[in-house]
């Protein structure tokens, strides 16, 4: 007895006829006797006198009425209390990221967990993969947006499908702006910004073809933002991965992609086997949810 049936029978009551209980229902009048009679095959009983103009219930219809009454007003109460526990759930979402382009995935994951979940605050941490790991590590964060090569062996994760694209940022009073793309030879003996973590500067060092120790590097910067600055003033040449450089403003700053092109992918992890909040839970599970659904769409 499927409880979909118990609303048709219910319904059929109400309008004492079927064929106006069909068109509340909006499905043909044939599907809905044929239900009917199947639920009548089901039970072994009759459960409408048919011989009149209006459906009249049988003693079997009138202590199914009863029951069924029963049964939907406890699926409906047991369906309010489940809803109004999620409406109930609340607290703070922590999650890392650094300036990358994947980060733009996350606005439809807050808004529609938010819609359904409108006690959930989030907490964004913008810095490096590592720092970010070592905040997961100590629970201080969620989840991180971590852009690789990084050690991720501890961790559950999805990777993302948008690529990071690695570019060259400058003044745009810069000769290399004049260009298209920017090659290793154009920035040779060149005053450099390299990101700080070691194993993204030795992708960059592989990029040019050469040792950290051969190249000239001015500074090593943790944000994008900070070596933006020295570029601005024309100090040195940043080479950052693309992230939200194209929300900056182009006249104070520009930026060329580097050729051969040079990208890496990035992940959304979360630590194994580590107690989350309940807040932090469900959104984990959502974003798994969402994500892995929008890979199946596009394979």
């Amino acid at each position: 007895m499927e409880i979909r049936v118990l609303r048709y029978f219910l319904t059929v009551v109400r309008e004492e006829s079927i064929t106006r209980a069909a068109d509340v229902l909006h499905i043909t009048q044939p599907t809905l006797s044929r239900q009917l009679a199947q639920m009548e095959d089901e039970m072994g009983v009759k459960l409408f006198d048919r011989g009149t103009r209006k459906i009249v219930l049988t003693n079997e219809g009138l202590l199914l009425r009863r029951r069924a009454e029963e049964i939907l007003e406890l699926v409906d109460k047991t369906e309010k209390e489940l809803t109004e526990q999620d409406e109930m759930v609340e607290g703070t979402v922590s999650i890392g990221c650094g300036d990358l382009a994947a980060v733009q995935m996350l606005p439809e994951l807050f808004r529609s967990f938010h819609e359904r979940y409108p006690s959930v605050s989030f907490d964004l941490y913008t810095a490096t993969a590592d720092h970010v790991k070592d905040r997961m590590d100590r629970g201080l964060t969620d989840m991180g947006l971590l852009l690789e090569p990084v050690n991720i062996e501890k961790y559950d994760f999805i990777r993302m499908d948008q690529r990071e694209q690695w570019v060259a940022v400058m003044h745009p009073d810069s000769p290399l702006a004049k260009l298209d793309r920017i090659t290793p030879q154009d920035l040779k003996d060149l005053p450099l910004i390299l990101p700080k973590r070691i194993n993204v500067q030795s992708e960059v060092a592989n990029w040019f073809g050469a040792d950290l120790s051969q190249l000239n590097i001015l500074f090593t910067s943790n944000l994008p933002s900070n070596s933006s600055i020295m570029v601005y003033n024309k100090l040195a040449y940043s080479i950052i991965i693309k992230g939200s450089i194209s929300f900056w403003d182009s006249q104070k700053i520009t930026y060329r992609p580097l050729y051969p092109e040079l990208t890496a992918t990035s992940v959304l992890a979360w630590k194994r086997k580590q107690p989350f909040g309940l807040a932090a839970a469900k959104f984990i599970q959502y974003a798994k949810d969402c994500l892995l659904a929008e890979h199946e769409n596009t394979d």
